[in-house]
């Protein structure tokens, strides 16, 4: 089970939602994004988190050497990829990849990145890349899923992401802007709902 909250912005939001079990946060590096932020104010909220908690830093089209500067300064744990990144560029990393796919290019991306990497299906937005709130199909969601450890995104909210999850039978989900009140800050209610019923419909299955 992997329970994410993307777009963290505030150290206040950060730990509500670690004290209702996501065992990951996500936090996005990428300048174009309205939930960007920097290095040293992601540092100050990781560095005030439990131990064991997940850090997620989402990139789009960072050179590899941004990418290690910004571990160094933060201690993210893993690296999330939105961009046009190619396999290779994971084996460049020293951290864990989670490689944001679309639902129907699941099948190609499982077999040329390197083993370990984990996919996260997110609906396909060339501009705003993550974060859109659109929805996937989860037929066809559940049906890339099936066999394979990745994680859903895109267009999950506290009403829905039990269904998703049953439907589409994923390893985790991940939420941003269905759990917010502004892009980077989260609705405390909505991130407690959210989790209480992810983590209960994956203890169904």
């Amino acid at each position: 089970m992997f329970l994410k909250i993307c777009g963290i912005t505030r150290l206040s939001d950060a730990l509500h939602a670690v004290d209702h079990g996501a065992g990951a946060l996500g936090f996005v590096f990428w300048p174009e994004s309205p939930r960007h932020i920097t290095a040293e104010r992601a540092a100050a909220i990781i560095g005030a988190l439990p131990r064991g908690v997940e850090a997620v830093g989402v990139f789009v089209n960072e050179p590899v050497e941004g990418v290690r500067a910004v571990v160094a300064q933060t201690g993210i744990s893993t690296i999330q990829l939105h961009g046009d990144e190619a396999p290779a560029y994971a084996e460049a990393l020293d951290r864990p990849v989670l490689r944001a796919v679309a639902v129907d290019r699941v099948e190609q991306a499982w077999a040329v990145w390197p083993p370990g990497t984990r996919l996260l299906m997110d609906a396909a937005d060339p501009v705003r890349r993550g974060g859109t709130g659109k929805a996937l199909d989860w037929q066809l969601a559940a049906v890339a899923a099936r066999g394979r450890r990745v994680v859903l995104a895109g267009g999950l909210t506290p009403d829905n992401v039990a269904e998703a999850i049953r439907t589409v039978r994923p390893f985790g989900v991940d939420v941003s802007s269905g759990v917010e009140d502004a892009p980077g800050v989260k609705n405390t209610d909505k991130v407690a709902r959210f989790l209480a019923s992810a983590r209960s419909a994956f203890e169904e299955h």
